[in-house]
């Protein structure tokens, strides 16, 4: 792993997902090293445009110091931690930008959501229960750890963040599970078991299909070759434009939560 230091010149950036209205994203880069990360193109900005995603991090340094000055002075708003980074993810441990950035947040009771595939955010939970307004969701894309492996290798194992979802459901704080991105055929194996599991700590799922418009394919092909030879041309004719699998899968995911009483977002 390639660790950089930067500086940026605003944190507390505007969001165009429309349940937030900002994002703070600390690093730039990630270790977990999804091959499936939409976020890679975040490497032409930074000067990694040739660098394989998942082999570099660039830590902005003073991202806290900018916060500072953001924070006293915009409209208060929904605040996403992170959406192109996980803010746990594991240089986070060392540089704290994430929980630093939650400090301030407090300080002038910014909403807060977080997004993560990590249970390192179990170490601030003295400071997430303590917002008017807050909320965690984690990453779970399949209930096998063997997907998790093969996808996103840097991530916290599945058990892992489902205890995580659980200890912080504990604590009263909204929690959400993002199912996503599907993939074709493992996303779908041990499904009833992990909705089964996340049907008692949380609040909603939000289910996304596969985003293939980022140049990540090759990375996802080349994981298929390596962990599912024998799937590969079933899940790359499922991903095609003529296909119907995400519309069936909407279905079927939609009837087993509502059995569940999950409320249940489709958002593709």
């Amino acid at each position: 792993m390639k660790i950089g230091e930067r500086t940026c010149k605003t944190i507390l950036g505007k969001s165009g997902i429309g349940s937030v209205d900002y994002a703070v994203n600390p690093y730039l880069g990630c270790g977990h090293g999804c091959v499936y990360c939409y976020a890679r193109f975040m490497g032409r900005w930074g000067g990694h445009a040739h660098e394989e995603w998942g082999s570099f991090v660039d830590v902005k340094v003073n991202a806290l110091e900018r916060l500072e000055v953001e924070a006293a002075k915009k409209a208060k708003g929904v605040v996403l931690l992170s959406s192109v980074t996980d803010p746990y993810q594991p240089v986070e441990r060392k540089y704290e930008l994430t929980r630093g950035s939650l400090k301030i947040l407090l300080e002038h009771q910014f909403p807060v959501s977080v997004l993560t595939k990590s249970d390192l955010v179990l170490r601030d939970l003295d400071l997430l229960r303590q917002f008017d307004r807050c909320d965690v969701g984690f990453t779970i894309t399949a209930y096998d750890d063997r997907v998790r492996k093969v996808f996103e290798p840097g991530a916290s194992p599945v058990e892992a963040r489902l205890d995580a979802l659980k200890r912080v459901s504990e604590e009263g704080i909204t929690t959400w599970a993002f199912l996503g991105p599907i993939l074709p055929y493992l996303s779908e194996e041990g499904l009833d078991g992990l909705l089964d599991e996340l049907a008692s700590s949380v609040n909603h799922v939000l289910v996304d299909r596969l985003n293939i418009k980022s140049g990540n394919m090759p990375q996802i092909r080349r994981a298929l070759s390596e962990g599912y030879p024998d799937l590969q041309p079933l899940f790359e004719a499922a991903v095609g434009k003529e296909s119907g699998y995400y519309a069936k899968f909407k279905r079927e995911v939609s009837e087993k939560c509502r059995v569940r009483g999950i409320p249940c977002d489709i958002i593709y």
